[in-house]
């Protein structure tokens, strides 16, 4: 059984790390920071086999010289040169076989333009999708295009609705405040939202969502929904679905 296991870092990353049953080895997803992630192999005794990679950004690969020099893991990450340290550099399509799983990658360009995200079948299926896709939200379009990011999240959108999405941020609180501006009339984002109130008093993250869940609350994947529409027609352009998504995103900017 493959075990789930967020790594806090920074102010609001997550580095997920992954376990097969009882095994010590690991891997973990876009590692920023190596300092958490040493702490918590030699707490728990455990070795650190490989690592993913959804993109260059360095609060998600910072941490990689050391924890390659330390550990020696395989890494597997997109094809931008400008990330050092990658072994297996993946793209749309490919698979790879980590921690007992096989992972198909997705090519997810809009935040980035090497973005990709890792997708494993299985009961339940699990998305880690970096930046892409979070919990009522999505990532700024800091290189790609709005119809990039429109198209990549309708990728992960035609996924498993049961599918476990692990994104990289807990961001959520503040995403589900602009998605009650943005869908208004909908009711599942007032219940998300006192669900994961209710998970950060408690100190838990409000990850992972699914891609059920994000279908019903998060307004980046509702852009066809007329409410959402007429909730973003003082913003800007509504005519199709790229460029309400476009006006949405320019929305939240500077929400």
């Amino acid at each position: 059984m493959l075990s789930v296991t967020p790594i806090p870092a920074f102010r609001d990353n997550y580095i997920w790390m992954l376990r097969q049953d009882t095994s010590p080895e690991v891997c973990v997803v876009d590692p920023g920071d190596a300092t958490p992630v040493i702490e918590t192999l030699e707490r728990e005794g455990l070795t650190l086999g490989s690592i993913l990679v959804t993109h260059h950004h360095a609060d998600h690969v910072g941490g990689l010289p050391e924890l390659i020099q330390r550990y020696s893991p395989r890494v597997i990450g997109p094809h931008n040169p400008a990330i050092e340290g990658i072994d297996e550099r993946v793209g749309a399509g490919d698979e790879v076989r980590v921690i007992g799983r096989l992972f198909e990658v997705l090519e997810v360009p809009g935040h980035t333009l090497d973005h990709i995200a890792f997708f494993t079948a299985g009961i339940p299926p699990l998305l880690f999708c970096g930046d892409t896709l979070f919990s009522a939200g999505c990532g700024r379009l800091f290189e790609g295009t709005p119809e990039q990011m429109h198209a990549s999240l309708a990728r992960l959108t035609a996924l498993p609705e049961d599918t476990l999405v692990f994104a990289a941020h807990e961001y959520t609180l503040a995403n589900l405040a602009f998605a009650k501006a943005a869908d208004p009339d909908n009711p599942d984002i007032d219940a998300a939202e006192q669900e994961c109130r209710r998970a950060r008093e408690l100190e838990r993250p409000t990850l992972p969502s699914t891609i059920g869940r994000e279908r019903r609350i998060n307004p980046f994947l509702r852009c066809e929904d007329a409410g959402v529409r007429r909730a973003a027609a003082p913003q800007g352009d509504t005519d199709d679905a790229v460029t309400t998504f476009a006006t949405l995103r320019a929305w939240k900017d500077d929400f």
